[in-house]
């Protein structure tokens, strides 16, 4: 059990150090959070918990073809964000990605690539 909840704790001090980093540096909190930080204590995390090397192996193959497909809404926010509100630039921006997702995962199928 302590295990889990220093898990936790590490993994949401991440997610509070970027948010404050944001806060004071919009460049700084970019990059930070721009770097695979979750992916990577995931990695860590699978290590420690002895999970197989093909699991964690796969975990980082998928995360690759995952981050693709949600790069473009970085770019969408932006731009709703003055013109509709943060809420509906959210909503709106959680819709784009799956869309795109879902037309990704359909066209890296004919490449033998199968993320559904």
């Amino acid at each position: 059990m302590q295990y889990i909840i220093l898990k936790y704790l590490i993994t949401a001090g991440v997610v509070v150090l970027v948010s404050e980093l944001a806060k004071r540096s919009d460049k700084l909190g970019s990059l930070v959070a721009a770097l695979p930080l979750v992916t990577v204590l995931t990695l860590i995390w699978l290590y420690v918990e002895q999970q197989p090397s093909s699991k964690i192996a796969n975990h980082a193959y998928y995360t690759f073809w995952y981050v693709l497909p949600t790069l473009p809404m970085f770019l969408l926010f932006p731009y709703l964000l003055p013109k509709i509100g943060f809420v509906y630039t959210l909503i709106s921006c959680v819709v784009f990605t799956m869309l795109v997702f879902w037309g990704f995962a359909l066209m890296m199928r004919l490449f033998g690539v199968d993320l559904l």
